[in-house]
């Protein structure tokens, strides 16, 4: 039996064995010039850390799409994907989901 193999990793790399998937991945949605961003991100950012949980942000002028549906609700997290909270983001309640 022969199993696939990755040539660019070892068979049992270490990072395999050691490095524990993210508990969720939440993504921020945000744009220059906004201070109810710059609060989110701060929310955003340590509730992310104190859980394990991984963090992006995007800012919405970089995308057309992104821009035409969202201008009027950032900042805006994504909680593994899915719409979660808008504009004022409560951090006791976004620990409470990523835990």
């Amino acid at each position: 039996m022969s199993l696939p193999r990755n040539p660019q990793k070892p068979l049992l790399s270490a990072e395999n064995w050691t490095t524990a998937a993210p508990a969720h991945h939440v993504t921020l949605l945000t744009k220059d010039g906004c201070h109810l961003c710059a609060n989110a991100r701060t929310v955003v950012r340590a509730a992310c850390q104190d859980t394990g949980s991984e963090f992006s942000e995007v800012d919405i002028t970089t995308d057309a799409a992104l821009l035409r549906d969202y201008a009027n609700f950032i900042p805006v997290v994504f909680v593994d994907g899915v719409p979660w909270d808008q504009l004022r983001i409560d951090e006791r309640r976004l620990r409470d989901v990523l835990s």
